[in-house]
Formats: structure tokens, C-alpha cells, sequence
């Protein structure tokens, strides 16, 4: 009996402890409701054009919601985490899933209170970031990154006081003010992780972080965070990662902080792309737990690179590229280390390559490009067997390349181009067995080894050396090949090759003398550049490259073709066409619109006739449309269309007439505008003030005439900085309100090399053809010289209102246009004195006010210029002595002649008239007989008139005594000082 009972006791136990286990084993009905609620609330939305940015970060998209079904565990659906007992959802981790729309605030979704972890990343909500996200009190990790949530982060946030990691990066429209992101900190006391990159922080500052003492990982990338970054500003005790970079906007002009309380832990450092300047501090040298640091693109830090830096025996990584680093690379490589990237490039380091760099045997990437190394390449550099990345390019490395190496079996990148290289590339240059890109144009190299080239080869460049001979075959059995430069050298029967390019996107020949097309119809069908130029092609252009429909960019300059293009098909993709300095004749075919693509379009120096097709003032396209220098004439199209994308317009030299469309006002992106040497007949057109980025104005030699009205807008002419409206006929004053509105030509600014020259719009952004095909923008005459620019330094500011009818005083105002480097209204009717404010122009190098009516002396203040070449002062009416000092003393007689009133050096007359020669020379009698000197007028002003006139005519007759006048002379200068 009580075995029955003790057997019934037991089953019911196993029938309650299952009953108890199945029904645990199934996720919390109200979490899966909720789930499958937020499910159906948000659509897929791959491939679309809004959600593109958002997904590309995303390495694997899987849409995990598409599992979630009803009838299943929701413990069991992808993402979903539940607790083991309570079967409450505590996980949810639905990134790159793919999901669009609004988290709205009455959402199921804000029921999953248990949750601990939540992670929606790379989907696109791009709405305003719910405060009901702070009401999940339970989470530890947050992750709302590329979310493209936008407003302000709520203040309910600061109520996730047990967050461990939370990431809002990425989200650009997101910001958090200043009272909610102090009140956060305060609150998250467990805080190990905080990613905020790109979040709008520019009215927060940095303070709150020291109260923060449980931070292990911080990155405030482009959040633009108030506070100065002082020494020591973030002392965070267990703080291991640090990024800071990208905040140049309110650190500009200082010094690296040298963060010494955070060097126990630091172990990843990373303050690149702001404005730092000076050297780096002694205090970096304590950061021996370093893995990676980072100080690229800071563009002004300097001084020598410290030896500690190269010594840390746990640095893996260390980028000091973009900066202005001098002296030599520090030899002090130790055999230990673990570098596997080091970029020391565009700097301005020197010296030979140190010999310890052989011992960075794990190194991976080395860029050691933009500086100034000179010496031989050592042959332990290649023998770092693990070298994926190799970059000595834009040096002064010269000599041979070791003929024989040992390793670089991994290296899938080599850049030698740009230095002083010489003899014959040796074999392993080309026969890298993972080899993708070699770069090893603008040498001297003169022999190419006839070698198999190795067939993973994707991007070859051999250009611009001493090449001769032919070419290897087996170049061109390369069928992974996608980029060729074979460019200016001396190959022989280049056209005869047999090419076979299945992958070819890039096709560089220019410069090699060919005398006929080589022969590419259907065998390169992925062809999208195709560079001919420089070369001596003759006749019209075959027939083949009219059939190349997936051409993009095409380079025929620089030939001696005759016919053009006549019929362009609608098939055709180019954005880039170049037929300039040929000999086309005939006028340009209205079928060229029907390539709509067209971002450039350069015709120019050639002899074409006929009017401009009207149909290229409406494509949608066109940033760039040079036909200089042709024979064309007719009007100016009048039809710009509304916002035309068009930057460039160059129709100089050419026979156009008519008047100035004022369509071209709708053209607002216009930078560049030269209509010079053609027969426009018209006022100046007031309506050009109201192109805002306009630069560069030519209008030079038309016929031009009229007054030029005030400026009707307050901000017309901001960015003009060259300015050339001379040889019309102009008339009344000079524009004295367009000087003041001139406000880029106020600016002295010492740009960089690298940032000198104008760059058109269409390629400001990284575009390898943005200087290398660059038109003949502008001709301006500067230092009596007419001067030519292929591209537009942007300190090169001129104003140029020569030869024309303009009246009046030179206005004061232009004493305010510091920039100024040529300044020339020479040839009109100007009068009055020499402004003293042209003496603040010390940026000026040429100065021309020659052939006018201006009066008085030369100011003292010209004084200054000590930068100018050039003066011409010449044929006005100026008086008195010619200022000495400074670039003057450089000057000769040209600069002045004309001006009979002048005297002192240069000129051989005296202000003193005491001139070597004779007083009974006929040329004294000529000058001074009838004359009375300023020394006796002064004297008849302080004496009385009756001695001064009876002591001129005793000056007149018997002559001037040198006592009397050393005598009058200095009493006259003491005078002076006294009133």
C-alpha cells in the first residue's frame, strides 16, 4: 500500500515538474506580441535609395524579423534572448536587418521592460529618438548606431542608470545638449563604454567626463564637444580607448594635451584629423601600454618625430601622416617590437631610409610616400616578408632597385612612382606572385626586362620614364588587368599589339608619338578611360570609338586630328571629352547634346566655326565647357536653364557678338567666366552680382561701354578674386562700392601646396583628373607680362581696369584689399593724388596706374611694397621727389618717365636742380630761366612778398648761391615740423 501510493506521489511530481517545464519553455506571451507587433510596424527596405548610407557600414544584411513566425517559441526566433527561468525576452539584437519607419511612442515595443541588452543598428528609423527608450531600465548595452534618429536625445536617458556600453554613433542628425548629457553622467556610474561619433554636441562640454571614473572606452569622434582640451581635462583612471578625432572646429590652434594622468591604461589613442600645431609632447613618451596611436591629418604639427614613439615594445599601429614633421626618421627600430602599420607620409621628413626598419619583421603596412627620403631603396625594407602595402612614392629616392629580394610573397601594393629611380625595373617588380597594384611612373627608368608579368597584376603604371624598346607581351596576356599606364616614354610599334583586355576599365597612351589608333574595337568592352593625347594622330577619329558605349572619359588633345566628331549617339556615357589642340575644322554638331552625361567639355585652341549649339545651355550635366580659342561667332546661347550645374564657362578668343544673355544668372554654382577678346556689345550687366561663388570674371577687349552701376545687392562679389573687365570703353567712376564688397580679396591667406589651385566643383571632392586635365582657365596680364594659367592659384588676385574711359579719383577703398598681387588701371582719365592706402597693400607685386591725369607727389606709404616687381607710374602729372627706400631703390626711369614734375633717383634731375652741368648750358636756360624755386616762394611767404620777389629776380639774373639755398632749404624743413 505505501508502495502504490509512494509510485503515485512520484508521478504526479514528473506530471508537475513537466507540466511545470513546457510551460516555461515558451517565451512570455505579452514579449512575443510585442515582438511580432514591432515586426509588422516595419518594412524591408533594402536597396533603396535613402537607406543606401545606412546599410553600407553592414557586412553581412540579414533581415531577422523575417523568422519570427506565430506559431514558434519567440525564445527561439533570431535576435531574440530570453532569460533561462522567467522566459522573459531579455535580448534583442535586430541590426542590419534592414527595417524602415517610425518607432512610434503607443509601440508594443516599449513593453519589453526586462530587457538588458538592445542593439537596432544600421536600420533607418529617421525619426525623432523616442524619451520612452529611457523607460527600459533594466539594459546594460545599448546600441542605436546608424539609425539616422534625428532631434534632440531626450533627458529620459539619464534613467539607464545601469548602462555599461551605449552607442549612438553615426546618427547625424542627433543631438544632446549640455543639462541632459550632464545630468547622464551623473547618473551612469557603471559606465564602461560610450561611443558617440557624429552625434551634434557642439553646446555640451567635457568636464562632466572626470566624474566618469569607470570609463574604460570613449569616442567622441566629429561631435564637435565644447571645452579646450586642456592638459589633463579627461583624467579617467581606467580609461584604456581614446578617440578625439575629427573636432578641429573648437580646438583649432592648439597644442596636443599631454593627458599624463590617463597614461597607466591608455591603450589606444586616437586624435587625428583636427588642427594641432607644435611638436608632441615630452608626456607621450610615458604611454608605454600604447597599441595604437594616431596624430594623422592635423596638417600643422611639427618638429622632430620622438625616437620614444618607435621604441614602445607594444605599438602595433602608429599614423603620423598628413602633418609637417621635419628631420630624419629616428634609427632606433628595436629588434622586439610589433609594428605591423606605420605611416609616416606627407610630411617633410629627410635624410636616407634607417637601416633598423629591417627590423619590423611584422610589419604589414609601411607608407613612407610625400616626403623628402633620398638615398638608394635598402634591400632589407624588401625582405619584410609579411608587407601587404608598400608606399615610398613622392620622394627623391634615386639609383637602382635591388635586383634580387628574398620575400614580399604577400605584398599586393607597391607605390615607387615619383622619385629618382633609374636603370632597368628588375624582374621581381613584376612578377609579385599577389600582386594587384604597381605604381612606378615619373622615374627615369630607361630598360623594361622582357618577363612574365604575374597574372593577379590589376593596376599597372608605368608611365612618365625613359622606357624604350618594346613593350613585354606578356603584359598583354594580363586578363585580371583593369588599369594600364604606359604613358610618355619611348616604346616602338606600340599600335601592332595584339590586346586582349576583358577586364580593361582605365587605358592610359598619351605622350608615345603614336601615328595611328590602336586597334581596340570589342576587345577591351569594360574600356571606361581611354587617354590618347599628346600624341601625332592624325585625320578624323575612327569609327570604333563611336561603337564604345561604355566610354566615360576620353583624352584626344594635344593631336593633329581634323574632322570631328559628327553624329554622337544617345548610347554614349561620357562625362569627360578633350579635343582640344587638334586642328578640327567645321562647326560643332548639335548631336553632341544628345550625350547628356557630359561633365566636361573641352574644344578649345582648335578652328572651329559657326555658332554655339543652343542646346548645350540646358544640359543638365555640364560643369566645365571650354571652346577658346576657335573661330566661332554669333550670339551667346540665351537659354541657361534654371540652377545649371555649370562651374566653367571659357568662350575667349573667339568672334562672338550680341549681347550678355541674362539667362547665365540662373547658372548660381558659376566660378569661372571668361569672354575675353571677342566683339560683345553691351553694358556691364548688373545681373552678374547675383552669382554667389563667381571667382574669376573676364570680360577683357569686347566692346563693352557705360558706367557701372552701384551695386544693387548686399552681398554681390563676395568671392571674386580676379577681376578683368580693361580694354572697353567703360566710362565715369571707378565702382567704389564693387571694391568694398570684394571680401575674398581682403584676405591674405598662405595656402598649402597641395591647396593653392582652383578646383572646379564637379571634382572638388576626390577625383583623380581634378589637376592632371585641367583646361587654360584664365589670361591676365601681370608685371606688363600677359600671363597664362593652366590652373588658378587662388592667392593670384587681380584687378585689371586698364584701358578704358573710367574718370575720377582712385577710390580710398582699395586700400582695404590686402589680397591684391596685380593691381593696373592704367590707359583711362583717371585724376587727382596717388591714394596713401595703396601703401597697405603689401601683398602687391605689380602696380600699374600709368597713362592717366593723377597728380601730386608719389606717397611715401608706396614704401611698403616689399613684395613689388613691378611700378608704372609713367605719363600722369605727378611732382616732388621720388620716395627712396625698399623695392623703390629697384626701380628704373621706365617707371616714371613722362611725369615732368618728378625728380630724384632713378632720374638724373636733382631735386635740388643742381644738376651737373653748366648754368650757361642751353638746357639750364631751357628749364629754369623764367622759373622761381619753391626756396624763394617760402622765403616771400615769411618775409614779405616785396623781398621775395626782389631776391628772385636776383636768383634769375645772377643765380643761385649754394649757402642761400642749404640755408631756405633747411629753414623751411624745421617750419614744416613745427605746424
Amino acid at each position: 500500500m505505501e508502495s502504490w501510493v509512494g509510485w503515485l506521489l512520484l508521478l504526479c511530481c514528473h506530471m508537475f515538474f513537466f507540466h511545470f517545464s513546457f510551460s516555461h519553455s515558451l517565451c512570455n506571451p505579452h514579449d512575443k506580441l510585442a515582438l511580432l507587433q514591432f515586426k509588422t510596424s516595419h518594412t524591408f527596405s533594402f536597396g533603396s535609395a535613402e537607406t543606401s548610407l545606412t546599410y553600407a557600414a553592414c557586412s553581412d544584411m540579414d533581415p531577422k524579423t523575417a523568422t519570427w513566425k506565430n506559431e514558434t517559441d519567440c525564445c527561439s526566433w533570431v535576435g531574440v534572448t530570453c532569460h533561462p527561468i522567467s522566459r522573459r525576452v531579455i535580448g534583442l539584437d535586430v541590426s542590419c536587418s534592414g527595417l524602415y519607419g517610425e518607432i512610434l511612442p503607443n509601440s508594443t515595443f516599449f513593453y519589453l521592460s526586462h530587457l538588458q541588452s538592445l542593439n537596432l543598428a544600421f536600420n533607418y528609423f529617421n525619426f525623432q529618438l523616442s524619451s520612452l527608450f529611457g523607460g527600459f531600465l533594466s539594459l546594460t548595452h545599448l546600441n542605436l548606431s546608424y539609425c539616422t534618429f534625428e532631434g534632440e536625445i531626450p533627458s529620459q536617458i539619464s534613467q539607464l542608470s545601469k548602462l555599461e556600453s551605449l552607442d549612438l554613433s553615426h546618427n547625424l542628425w542627433l543631438s544632446w545638449k549640455e543639462r541632459s548629457w550632464k545630468k547622464f553622467l551623473q547618473n551612469a556610474t557603471f559606465l564602461k563604454e560610450l561611443i558617440l561619433d557624429d552625434v551634434d554636441m557642439t553646446q555640451s562640454s567635457m568636464w562632466p567626463l572626470n566624474q566618469s571614473t569607470s570609463l574604460v572606452s570613449l569616442s567622441l569622434s566629429n561631435t564637435g564637444v565644447w571645452g579646450n582640451l586642456k592638459n589633463n581635462i579627461i583624467c579617467l583612471p581606467k580609461l584604456e580607448q581614446l578617440n578625439l578625432s575629427y573636432i578641429s572646429y573648437s580646438i583649432n590652434g592648439q597644442h596636443l594635451p599631454s593627458l599624463s594622468c590617463s597614461v597607466a591604461s591608455l591603450t589606444i589613442l586616437d586624435l587625428s584629423y583636427n588642427y594641432f600645431e607644435g611638436s608632441i609632447p615630452v608626456s607621450f613618451s610615458n604611454f608605454t601600454h600604447l597599441t595604437v596611436l594616431d596624430l594623422s591629418h592635423n596638417l600643422y604639427l611639427n618638429g622632430s618625430i620622438p625616437t620614444s614613439l618607435l621604441t614602445f615594445s607594444s605599438l602595433t599601429f602608429l599614423d603620423l601622416g598628413f602633418n609637417q614633421f621635419s628631420g630624419q626618421i629616428p634609427n632606433v627600430f628595436p629588434q622586439s617590437n610589433n609594428f605591423e602599420k606605420l605611416d609616416l607620409s606627407h610630411n617633410n621628413v629627410e635624410g636616407e631610409l634607417p637601416s633598423t626598419l629591417s627590423n619590423l619583421q611584422h610589419l604589414i603596412h609601411l607608407d613612407l610616400s610625400m616626403n623628402k627620403l633620398s638615398g638608394q631603396i635598402p634591400l632589407s625594407i624588401l625582405n619584410l616578408q609579411y608587407l601587404i602595402f608598400l608606399d615610398l612614392s613622392h620622394n627623391r629616392l634615386e639609383g637602382p632597385l635591388p635586383n634580387k629580394i628574398r620575400s614580399l610573397s604577400n605584398l599586393t601594393q607597391l607605390y615607387f612612382n615619383d622619385n629618382l629611380l633609374n636603370e632597368t625595373i628588375p624582374v621581381w617588380c613584376l612578377s609579385l606572385p599577389s600582386l594587384l597594384k604597381l605604381d612606378l611612373s615619373y622615374n627615369q627608368f630607361t630598360g623594361l626586362l622582357s618577363v612574365m608579368v604575374s597574372q593577379s597584376i590589376e593596376f599597372l603604371y608605368l608611365c612618365n620614364n625613359k622606357l624604350r624598346g618594346n613593350i613585354p607581351q606578356s603584359i598583354f596576356t594580363l586578363v585580371n588587368l583593369r588599369q594600364l599606364c604606359l604613358s610618355s616614354n619611348n616604346f616602338s610599334h606600340f599600335y601592332n599589339v595584339n590586346y586582349n583586355f576583358p577586364r580593361l576599365e582605365k587605358l592610359y597612351l598619351s605622350s608615345l608619338g603614336l601615328t595611328e589608333f590602336p586597334k581596340l574595337a570589342r576587345k577591351v568592352p569594360m574600356l571606361r578611360d581611354l587617354d590618347l593625347s599628346n600624341n601625332k594622330l592624325n585625320g578624323i577619329v575612327p569609327e570604333w570609338l563611336h561603337e564604345m558605349d561604355s566610354l566615360s572619359f576620353l583624352n584626344l588633345s594635344q593631336n593633329l586630328l581634323t574632322t570631328p566628331i559628327k553624329q554622337f549617339s544617345r548610347n554614349y556615357n561620357l562625362y569627360f571629352l578633350d579635343l582640344s589642340f587638334n586642328l578640327l575644322t567645321g562647326d560643332i554638331s548639335s548631336s553632341i547634346c544628345n550625350v547628356s552625361s557630359f561633365k566636361v567639355l573641352l574644344l578649345s585652341h582648335n578652328k572651329l566655326v559657326g555658332v554655339i549649339p543652343p542646346c548645350l545651355a540646358n544640359l543638365s550635366s555640364l560643369s566645365i565647357l571650354d571652346l577658346q580659342r576657335n573661330k566661332l561667332n554669333g550670339t551667346l546661347p540665351s537659354n541657361f536653364s534654371m540652377n545649371s550645374p555649370l562651374n566653367v564657362m571659357n568662350l575667349n578668343d573667339n568672334q562672338l557678338e550680341g549681347i550678355l544673355p541674362e539667362s547665365l544668372s540662373n547658372c548660381t554654382q558659376l566660378e569661372i567666366l571668361n569672354l575675353a577678346n571677342n566683339q560683345i556689345e553691351d553694358k556691364f550687366p548688373d545681373w552678374i552680382q547675383t552669382l554667389p561663388m563667381l571667382t574669376v570674371l573676364v570680360l577683357r577687349a569686347n566692346r563693352l561701354y557705360g558706367p557701372i552701376p552701384s551695386l544693387k545687392m548686399k552681398h554681390g562679389f563676395l568671392s571674386l578674386l580676379i577681376f578683368d573687365i580693361s580694354s572697353n570703353y567703360f566710362n565715369d567712376s571707378i565702382p567704389k562700392t564693387y571694391i568694398q564688397n570684394f571680401q575674398a580679396m581682403k584676405n591674405v591667406i598662405r595656402y598649402k601646396v597641395d591647396e593653392l589651385y582652383m578646383q572646379p566643383y564637379w571634382n572638388r571632392s576626390t577625383t583623380e583628373f581634378a589637376t592632371e586635365f585641367a583646361t587654360e582657365f584664365v589670361t591676365v596680364t601681370t608685371k606688363a607680362i600677359p600671363m597664362t594659367f593652366k590652373k588658378i592659384p587662388k592667392n593670384f588676385i587681380t584687378i585689371d581696369l586698364s584701358r578704358n574711359k573710367f574718370e575720377g579719383e582712385i577710390p580710398y577703398v582699395i586700400g582695404e584689399l590686402h589680397g591684391l598681387k596685380a593691381l593696373n588701371f592704367s590707359h583711362n582719365r583717371l585724376n587727382g593724388p596717388i591714394p596713401q592706402s595703396i601703401g597697405n597693400l603689401t601683398n602687391l607685386e605689380s602696380l600699374d596706374i600709368s597713362s592717366n591725369m593723377l597728380m601730386d607727389r608719389i606717397p611715401k606709404e608706396l614704401t611698403n611694397l616689399n613684395f613689388l616687381e613691378v611700378l608704372n607710374l609713367s605719363y600722369n602729372h605727378l611732382v616732388g621727389e621720388i620716395p627712396e627706400g625698399k623695392q623703390f631703390n629697384t626701380f628704373e626711369n621706365n617707371s616714371y618717365i613722362g611725369n615732368s614734375g618728378l625728380c630724384g633717383f632713378p632720374l638724373s634731375k636733382y631735386c635740388n636742380n643742381t644738376e651737373h652741368q653748366s648754368p650757361s648750358s642751353p638746357s639750364f636756360w631751357r628749364e629754369e630761366r623764367f622759373q622761381f624755386g619753391w626756396e624763394v616762394v617760402v622765403i616771400g611767404y615769411g618775409c614779405g612778398i616785396i623781398f621775395g620777389i626782389g631776391l628772385g629776380i636776383f636768383v634769375l639774373f645772377i643765380g643761385r648761391p649754394e649757402w642761400l639755398v642749404k640755408m631756405v632749404g633747411g629753414g623751411l624743413r624745421r617750419k614744416m615740423r613745427r605746424m
